[in-house]
């Protein structure tokens, strides 16, 4: 099964003319392309699907969202492991 994981968009920037975001998901950051949701700022919470943030969310929702996807167990394996700077270990 796909999942749309909540994230919290930490940067933004232009990159090879795409609109690309760093997003933040439990720690882990990721790099996320922004251009099926142009209206996102840094700052907002995204669903993400396959590297592209398709909707934009609340706090409140963004958290919900994480705390029911751990209690179904959803989480492992979608998320690659972290360094110690929280970014992904393996670098695109």
């Amino acid at each position: 099964m796909c999942l749309a994981i909540p994230g919290k968009v930490m940067t933004i920037a232009e990159e090879a003319g795409c609109r690309m975001a760093r997003v933040q998901f439990e720690g882990v950051t990721q790099p996320v392309s922004l251009d099926l949701l142009p209206e996102a700022s840094e700052g907002d919470y995204v669903l993400v699907h396959v590297g592209f943030a398709i909707s934009r969310i609340d706090e409140g929702e963004a958290a919900e969202t994480l705390r029911a996807l751990k209690v179904m167990g959803m989480l492992e394996g979608e998320l690659p492991p972290q360094d110690q700077d929280g970014e992904n270990a393996v670098r695109p």
